[in-house]
């Protein structure tokens, strides 16, 4: 495949028009427009509808850039890293990160490591649905308990846990008397929750009166003492330590494991390892404790 022809194509594709690519990057259309042709007959497929104003991408054509746009991509960053003398960290970074672990932690990490890379250009982008790391050009994708997907390879880095807890205010329920609850989201549906003390195993039985949004919410919430609450242990470690809060139990169910994931097809760009030693770094041992000293919770 003629990789030129294949960059052409790319640069069409990205920008969606012949002339939109060619004003872009200063190049002739009819030598864009030529090259695609080219490329189209040699792998005897359409990668454009041409019809109408917009130019589209086919069900191929969309499949080819998907999946070569990223390798172009790094081709001209490693081919700019070698001229420039090493395979120092540079060029865009996307990462994808969880809504609660973004709030407490991302800021403080993304300005540490573009402090420590001043030639990478860090995007982050905040949501807790599954992404297509591919499709949507991620470099880098961080996951709480992801589902296994054979397509991609990582690691864990961080291990948390859920406690109960409450304020001081509340009273710890005894037998079957009922405690106000304040949950995360619409789907927390539990009316008992199992836990473990020092004592043994308990079953606190609760009611719901409050449902946020976020985690952060919840603990502010619980901390003016609305009602108990689950919470990971390293959002309120402090809290437990200052009095502020009372630990009620250990949650049962899985713990809490944060993983980096990629692309398992790819090899790991300087950015990407840079990104993940910065991790290592600032986790060298991924415990609870790591991350609530961190974020001075």
């Amino acid at each position: 495949m003629d990789l030129l022809a294949l960059a052409d194509f790319n640069l069409v594709a990205r920008h969606g028009g012949f002339g939109r690519a060619a004003r872009a990057a200063a190049r002739p259309k009819a030598t864009l427009f030529r090259r695609v042709a080219e490329l189209e007959a040699s792998l005897n497929l359409r990668l454009f509808e041409r019809g109408g104003r917009a130019l589209k991408l086919t069900e191929e054509g969309r499949a080819l850039y998907e999946r070569t746009g990223a390798l172009l991509t790094e081709l001209d960053e490693t081919a700019a890293a070698i001229a420039s003398g090493g395979d120092r960290p540079q060029g865009r970074l996307r990462i994808s990160a969880p809504l609660l672990f973004s709030q407490i932690a991302m800021g403080k990490l993304a300005a540490e490591f573009a402090v420590k890379y001043p030639e990478v250009r860090l995007e982050i982008t905040t949501e807790d649905r599954a992404v297509d790391m591919v499709e949507e050009t991620y470099d880098l994708v961080i996951r709480v308990n992801p589902e296994p997907d054979e397509s991609l390879v990582g690691r864990i880095f961080l291990r948390d846990r859920l406690v109960a807890v409450a304020s001081p205010a509340v009273t710890r329920p005894r037998g079957n008397v009922v405690v106000p609850a304040v949950v995360r989201g619409a789907g927390d549906q539990s009316a008992v929750w199992d836990l473990t003390t020092s004592a043994g195993r308990s079953r606190v039985a609760v009611d719901t009166i409050l449902r946020l949004s976020s985690m952060i919410m919840v603990r502010d919430a619980v901390r003016v003492g609305a009602g108990a609450a689950r919470l990971p242990i390293s959002l309120v470690s402090h809290d437990l330590a200052a009095g502020t809060l009372v630990h009620w139990g250990d949650v049962d169910g899985p713990e809490i494991a944060l993983w980096t994931l990629y692309p398992s097809r790819r090899l790991l760009s300087a950015r990407v390892s840079a990104f993940l030693e910065h991790l290592k770094e600032a986790f060298p041992k991924g415990t609870p404790d790591e991350l609530a000293a961190y974020i001075g919770a």
